[in-house]
């Protein structure tokens, strides 16, 4: 029995050296991704674990060992924590790797534009996604731009893309957001274009463990990447020295003068991105819903009003037309589709609608051209933003008449307008911003509605079935 302890504690322990030692070189400087590697930290993990078992064993048995058996357990227990806080780490990484969720690489969209001269590319950066765009650029060699909305994701996915954009010498466009190794791509662009609200990102490169647990990475290579696309080296530092759980989005202006961006544009330079992670109906809906929040409650009574609007932006956005105009088709048939529903409304809900429209109107510059459009379409998204910007109303209060001018009343009978059908000509359509509101005004100061409502809805009747319940009785 003492040759045979004595055995495991010289035969096992210098194995489990051995394969712990193979476990620390292999994943102390570099970046675990085979099973190879994470089989052989379990390996040299387990062996360490069995060899300082066999070594105690041997220990107790012999004459006067258990005081040696106390110091060896204290001394492997240092030891084994010592090898897990050096192996942890990459095992972790590489089990995460190993694990990757192939869903990650369906939610990211890269997709040819309208006219096949931009590509989309929307999502996280997963595994896969320079291969998928290079298979895109060498089909349609008359890409000349690429459009960027992402979160970030895995860095040599970043690096590769990038490598892509500048071998073809793309202009890098990012409309909204690009984050974290999203601006590995972004600034290998011929011209790096921002939208005037779009958001660039950046922090230290990291990796993330099997848990979710965040390894900071060295940020070497990230620094000659930045530093070779021109951006200036006082930028480069302080954007890695942001920690990884934090992120740093300079202005603008910042970007511009460090050389990270080359150009600002607005809504209507380029065309619209803002379907481009969702390019269907569905996501034509939400971005209606976003972007008219009154539109809600007409939708959950009447949603082909919804679909119209829609289907009406979709087509506008296959086309390649600007996110300006797209934005403008909206609230136009989103106006449409709800002045019906406002012509048909109580008194009381009228009347609260002709106060929202003069207090935007009251708060616009005088020579503001949004006045007309504002009784013209009755848009009740603009009047509200107008409001908003200026701290003169919450949140909320267009939809609330909405919701009012539809309460107690269901399924009723809305159709989306006609599309060759006009109304009546607004006889405010040639009025200038100050007879505008002397217009308003002097309507709300009359008695009941009537006046409001020929000024706001001249040849509109209600639905028949808004009619027949809010109206009294001919």
């Amino acid at each position: 029995m003492r040759l045979q302890g004595w055995w495991r504690a010289r035969g096992v322990a210098p194995v489990g050296l051995v394969l712990g030692a193979a476990g620390v070189l292999a994943f102390r400087p570099v970046d675990p991704e085979g099973a190879v590697q994470v089989g052989l930290a379990a390996a040299a993990a387990v062996a360490a674990l069995l060899a300082a078992g066999a070594a105690m064993l041997a220990l107790a048995r012999r004459p006067g060992g258990r005081g040696i058996v106390t110091l060896a357990r204290l001394g492997a227990a240092v030891a084994g924590l010592a090898l897990a806080l050096l192996l942890y780490p990459g095992l972790s990484r590489g089990l995460a790797g190993l694990l990757d969720r192939p869903e990650a690489v369906a939610r990211t969209v890269i997709a040819l534009g309208p006219h096949g001269r931009d590509v989309r590319l929307s999502g996280p950066l997963a595994r896969g996604s320079a291969d998928r765009l290079a298979a895109l650029l060498a089909a349609h060699p008359g890409v000349t731009r690429l459009h960027l909305t992402s979160e970030g994701g895995l860095v040599d996915e970043g690096e590769a893309l990038g490598a892509l954009v500048a071998a073809h010498g793309l202009t890098t466009y990012v409309p909204d957001y690009c984050v974290s190794a999203c601006t590995l791509v972004f600034l290998h662009g011929r011209d790096r274009i921002a939208g005037t609200q779009a958001r660039l990102g950046f922090h230290a490169p990291y990796e993330t463990g099997v848990f979710g647990e965040v390894f900071e990475m060295d940020s070497a290579a990230e620094r000659r990447i930045y530093l070779a696309t021109g951006v200036a080296p006082d930028f480069v530092d302080e954007a890695l020295r942001v920690r990884a759980t934090e992120i740093w989005i300079p202005p603008l202006g910042r970007l511009r003068a460090a050389g990270a961006v080359t150009a600002v544009v607005g809504t209507e330079a380029l065309p619209d991105s803002t379907l481009d992670d969702d390019p269907t109906l569905a996501g034509a809906r939400a971005a209606v819903l976003r972007a008219v929040p009154p539109m809600r409650p007409v939708a959950d009574v009447a949603p082909s009003l919804l679909d119209a609007v829609a289907a009406a932006y979709l087509a506008a956005y296959r086309q390649g037309r600007s996110e300006a105009h797209g934005l403008d088709l909206i609230r136009r048939e989103s106006a449409r589709g709800i002045a019906p529903v406002l012509a048909g409304a109580p008194d009381a809900v009228v009347i609260d609608l002709g106060r929202l429209v003069l207090a935007a109107l009251t708060a616009l510059p005088p020579d503001d051209e949004a006045c007309a459009a504002l009784v013209r379409e009755v848009d009740l998204a603009g009047a509200e933003e107008v409001l908003s910007r200026r701290g003169l109303s919450g949140d909320g209060t267009a939809r609330t008449l909405v919701e009012r001018a539809l309460a107690g009343r269901s399924n009723a009978a809305l159709a989306p307008p006609h599309p060759r059908r006009r109304g009546i000509a607004s006889p405010t359509r040639h009025l200038g911003c100050g007879r505008l509101r002397d217009a308003l005004a002097a309507a709300l100061d009359r008695p009941g509605a009537a006046a409001l409502r020929a000024l706001l809805f001249p040849g509109i009747r209600p639905p028949r079935a808004l009619e027949a319940t809010a109206l009294p009785p001919e």
